[in-house]
């Protein structure tokens, strides 16, 4: 496993540190009108949704769009995701769950939407990984990644104040252009591969910080929300994220 960035037990402790869990996914949820976009323009009815427990995405387009939707994961802790459903008017039923090593795992499903946020950059391998997430693509079906932008302020923040974490991720891979390429390699259509959002920081585990980490924190936060609210923009410098959206033909 040679591949991985992390193991099991790193995501146990990672989620077993998390309170607050089990919240009501809003309407405008993060990349809410990119999905929207592909949803209905390539009319899905189909979703997986790749390393995503406990399952916020999941939960989102069963919501909203009543997609016939899949949660694959390789650590599921079921009160956990069924408190979270429980939040959102949702029932066990309503989202299939998969409890499996991606990487000793063949799907006898294929699906119109494919998604992971978060997930990629956690492998060594970027072309692996991605190609693993091709395989679960229908013919004709959409591929839609989102990952950190490590390389702007926010991923200097990481490295100085939170080294552990950010040494769990693959930096090099959060480049649109790799992530471009290694979609055309895979014979798909590129729909849009760039930095995405104006700007934000975040620190894992805020509250066990220091006063002095957090006011920085702050300060940096409010300073860069108010340039980039005079001067908006996406750019590797600045945007917290990056998304990739490719389709099989």
């Amino acid at each position: 496993m040679g591949n991985l960035l992390t193991d099991r037990q790193f995501w146990v402790k990672y989620w077993e540190s998390k309170t607050g869990l089990s919240v009501n996914i809003p309407e405008n949820y993060l990349f809410h009108k990119e999905l929207a976009n592909i949803i209905t323009g390539q009319k899905i009815k189909t979703a997986i949704e790749l390393g995503g427990f406990p399952g916020y995405y999941a939960v989102f387009l069963k919501k909203y769009f009543k997609l016939d939707v899949t949660l694959l994961d390789y650590f599921v802790h079921p009160p956990v995701t069924n408190d979270l459903l429980q939040a959102n008017q949702l029932s066990e039923k309503d989202i299939h769950i998969i409890e499996t090593d991606l990487f000793n795992y063949t799907s006898a499903q294929q699906y119109d939407l494919v998604l992971s946020c978060g997930l990629i950059e956690h492998f060594n391998d970027t072309a692996d990984i991605i190609n693993r997430h091709i395989n679960f693509v229908k013919p004709g079906g959409t591929l839609f990644i989102t990952l950190p932008n490590f390389r702007a302020l926010n991923g200097w923040f990481q490295k100085n104040f939170d080294r552990e974490n950010y040494d769990k991720h693959n930096i090099d891979c959060m480049d649109p252009k790799l992530l471009e390429s290694i979609c055309k390699q895979a014979g798909l259509n590129i729909v849009q591969s760039r930095y995405y959002g104006h700007f934000s920081l975040w620190l894992e585990n805020e509250q066990q910080k220091s006063a002095g980490v957090r006011l920085l924190k702050k300060s940096m936060w409010l300073a860069g929300k108010v340039f980039t609210k005079i001067f908006p923009f996406n750019s590797k410098q600045l945007s917290p994220y990056i998304i990739l959206e490719a389709r099989k033909p």
